[in-house]
């Protein structure tokens, strides 16, 4: 399948860096170019996509495309919505724009105006939805299970990273405070000690304003003796970190606030095991005892704890991660997220 020269729909990612709005964009193209005539304006995708300028989608939307009446802008940040809102109430372009939704507290006055401007708006929790009042659906973001699969060996797998141990404790995304980085350092420091054959690593870029944060984690480590231990692999490029997760027994995810979190859901379709902390979806994904342990935000006390219940027994543990495969599965697949938003681009069809 190749992208439409002629598309329906239009799908934005106006950002340079890779984020996670990146991330589930570069999942969901491909498959969406199977279920609708699609363009994609933006950042050249990871998995080679390459976009349209703004410019050019704005000069292809003059017109509709055969057999419709308007073309669908899908966007997902406040930039974009600005430009859709530009091209369609000032140009006077026949689109309609779609935008979707992943805070989980009340947007500032600027970007609620925005929203309530769009002609459908899709959230990705019902918490995200409860502070948007003209939220469409509920679509939650999904997984690529083709990309994302178990090893057949988790302990193998980790035995090929060279570190040292049996088994793996990975979190994964920025480096930085409100990813609670260092609830995670706190929580590993207390815990690696009791348990000789486990070894963490922290997978993610610390950006120019957080290196001295990142620094203060390495003292503390190396203070501990852990440096061994407590790994830091830097950013892993987006094609590998699904080995890292493969080779990982455990998956914690210990932001103070996200949005969404793909990382868990990510490392759940690999058989991770699952800590996370009470923001995002993390909530709908984890089934206490059954695939994994909650825990509040911030407390690292409480991290290590539920660290200790799970390296007690790695056998368990081992099937608390093929629970939350099953979890994946069943409710968040990117089959299931394409099929989603396809529903709204229809009802927008429809309604016109």
């Amino acid at each position: 399948m190749s992208l439409s020269p002629n598309p329906e729909v239009i799908v934005f990612n106006l950002k340079e860096r890779y984020t996670g709005v990146s991330a589930t964009v570069n999942a969901l193209v491909p498959l969406q170019m199977e279920q609708w005539p699609l363009g994609y304006c933006g950042t050249t995708l990871s998995n080679g996509v390459r976009g349209m300028t703004l410019r050019e989608a704005t000069r292809l939307s003059r017109h509709p495309p055969p057999d419709r009446p308007f073309r669908i802008w899908h966007v997902r940040r406040d930039h974009e919505m600005m430009a859709g809102l530009w091209a369609r109430d000032l140009l006077k372009l026949p689109i309609r724009l779609v935008f979707t939704s992943a805070a989980q507290h009340r947007h500032g006055w600027f970007p609620r105006w925005l929203i309530s401007r769009m002609d459908a708006v899709i959230s990705t929790t019902d918490k995200a939805a409860s502070f948007v009042p003209n939220t469409s659906a509920v679509v939650a973001h999904g997984i690529d299970l083709a990309r994302f699969s178990p090893s057949p060996d988790k302990l193998a797998a980790w035995a090929d990273s060279g570190l040292p141990g049996r088994y793996g404790i990975g979190v994964f995304g920025r480096v930085r405070l409100d990813k609670g980085t260092d609830v995670f350092v706190e929580a590993m420091i207390a815990v690696l000690p009791q348990f000789p054959e486990a070894t963490a690593v922290i997978a993610g870029l610390a950006q120019p304003q957080h290196r001295t944060f990142e620094e203060s984690l390495r003292q503390k480590i190396a203070a501990a003796g852990l440096s061994q231990r407590i790994v830091f692999l830097g950013e892993v490029p987006a094609s590998r970190v699904a080995d890292w997760y493969q080779r990982c027994l455990i998956c914690v995810a210990c932001p103070r606030y996200e949005p969404f979190g793909l990382t868990p859901f990510e490392a759940a379709a690999t058989g991770c095991a699952l800590i996370c902390s009470r923001t995002g979806a993390f909530e709908a994904l984890v089934q206490p005892g059954v695939n994994g342990l909650l825990v509040d935000t911030g407390d690292a006390s409480g991290l290590a704890q539920a660290l200790s219940t799970l390296l007690a027994d790695p056998t368990t543990t081992a099937t608390l991660g093929r629970h939350a495969l099953d979890r994946v599965r069943m409710d968040f697949t990117l089959e299931r997220e394409a099929d989603g938003i396809g529903a709204v681009y229809r009802r927008l069809f429809a309604g016109a």
